[in-house]
This record gives C-alpha cells, structure tokens and sequence, in this order.
C-alpha cells in the first residue's frame, strides 16, 4: 500500500531572529498523496467513527459512497486504494482548497506556542511529552483532528472557505491535539484508559489550563463524567497521573 511521507515543507515561521527559535509549529497544506491516505484512513475507520458518532468529512462521489459500503463490510482492497487515488488527482484535490484555512491557522500559531511554553514550564508529577517542532498539516477530509504521538504531527480539518470543524478559532484543535500527544504515553497507555475517557481528561486538561485564552472551548460529551469531580483546577492536573490511576482502578 502507498503510504506518503509526512514531508517537512513550508514551514511557518514569524519573522525575526528571536520568533524563529520560538516557532513550534510547521503548518502546511497537504500533497495530493497524503491527502489521498488520509482518505483512505478515514474510510479504513469509518465504523469506529460511526459508532462514536463523529462527523467525518469525505469528498463527494459515487466511488467514496461505494468505499464507504466496502470499508463497513472490511472489503477494502489495493484496487480500492489506486481507484481512490486516481479520482483524488483527476478530480477532488484542489491546492486552493487549503489557502484559507492555513492563512487562519497561522495567525494563531503565536498563541499555540505562548500555551506549549506555559503546559513545559509547569511543574507536574508526570511526564508531558513535547517536540521541538510539531508538523501540522491541514486537510479537508476527517474527523475534525487527528495527532501521531510517535512524531507529534497534528492534522486539522478545515474547509475550502478557510472554516474549521466544532470552532471558529483553530487554535482550539490544536492545543486540543497537542495535549493528546503529551498524555498519550504517561497517562492513556500507562493506565489503558478508554477512548471517551480520554477525550474527557483532554478536554479537561485544556479547559483547565486556558479557559482565559479559549473562550469557546468546550468539553465533549464524552467519557465517565464522574472524574470531572477529581480535575476541578489547575492544581489537580500536577497530579494527573496518580488521580487518573486510582479512577481507573475504583471503576474497572
């Protein structure tokens, strides 16, 4: 099966020589290629999706709804994949498509960066995982974010109009994915939390530590509400790790 390489191209940078060590987010539009594997993922995970109830973006064809009845029925074949790939660059991929929403999301990148700096300088009893440089590639297609914690790439949907999925600001998704990243070995593996419960800690996790800066970010409902009574403040988050450990244990 093709799979694309997650290239380190274009990235965004603010001018000066201080902005430039500071920067930690290289945002892109995608090629063609790894849009195109993108589309497959989705459609190789559709029934996860679909049982979650996530809203997923797909193009709009009548190859992608024959795909989707394929990938519900685990059929998927290479043929499927060459057949997607050719319609992705005879007709669906547009590199216009994605202007819109980089220029957005790199007007927010300051912000991102000033909350990765504040999540690093504070003192915690577990481990935070970071990157020098987080590789954020856009893409319109998807769940509304995605994050690889073994590199710490980070794709965002947006729209040809330069939208993006449940906010307005995109800087909601990406402090959203970064803190996915952090937690995901010393919190999520380490205690085999459940997927809705570890949307729930994120989401906690980001409204505790930027309700100031973020507004409008909002927690899913998702996950076992009952340990929203132990993650009340930014206190409680040092001791994330030993908190989580002990519901997990009271309530397997």
């Amino acid at each position: 099966m093709i799979k694309a390489a997650f290239a380190m191209a274009s990235i965004v940078l603010f001018g000066g020589a201080d902005a430039l060590a500071q920067n930690r987010i290289a945002a892109r539009a995608p090629t063609v290629e790894e849009e195109t594997d993108f589309v497959w993922r989705t459609l190789r995970d559709i029934r996860f999706f679909e049982e979650r109830r996530y809203q997923i973006g797909l193009p709009e064809d009548r190859l992608i709804d024959a795909l989707k009845e394929k990938a519900r029925a685990n059929a998927l074949s290479d043929a499927d994949y060459a057949a997607l790939s050719a319609l992705m660059k005879s007709k669906i991929y547009q590199p216009a498509d994605y202007q819109k929403g980089l220029q957005n999301v790199i007007a927010r990148l300051p912000l991102v960066n000033q909350m990765l700096d504040l999540i690093e300088r504070e003192d915690r009893r577990w481990r935070f995982k970071t990157f020098d440089v987080y590789p954020v590639t856009l893409t319109l297609y998807g769940p509304g974010g995605s994050y690889d914690p073994e590199r710490g790439a980070i794709q965002i949907f947006t729209t040809a109009e330069g939208g993006f999925k449940n906010y307005t600001d995109p800087a909601n998704t990406l402090i959203h994915e970064i803190t996915h990243i952090g937690v995901q070995e010393s919190i999520i593996e380490a205690y085999d939390v459940p997927h809705g419960l570890k949307e729930r800690i994120v989401d906690t996790f980001v409204s505790l530590y930027f309700g100031a800066e973020l507004p409008d970010y909002r927690i899913q409902a998702m996950g076992d509400a009952r340990i929203d009574a132990l993650l009340t403040s930014r206190a409680d988050l040092a001791n994330l790790g030993a908190i989580v450990e002990r519901f997990m244990s009271d309530n397997r």
